[in-house]
């Protein structure tokens, strides 16, 4: 499944925002991990550089929590975990 800007949705803000993202996709899609490289790049306009994406995913139907954070809020933005 590819990202769905609409189930991206802010949960707080300030100088860095909050944002909450659910998807069925497998953890490592999301981080990048398989090769998803670029997987928010749809939401550039939405996303800032140092923001923090709360991701709930799966890994074998099993539900994950991940935090990431937004290093680039550019054409391709690009997303690290870093509590996985």
């Amino acid at each position: 499944m590819a990202f769905a800007i609409a189930d991206l949705k802010k949960v707080a803000g300030g100088a860095v925002g909050i944002w909450h993202y659910s998807t069925t996709d497998a953890t490592g899609t999301s981080s990048g991990q398989t090769g998803e490289s670029g997987y928010f790049t749809n939401a550039t306009s939405e996303l800032k550089q140092n923001d923090i994406i709360i991701v709930v995913a799966s890994t074998g139907g099993t539900r994950t929590v991940d935090i990431h954070v937004v290093n680039s809020a550019t054409a391709a933005t690009t997303v690290t975990t870093i509590i996985g």
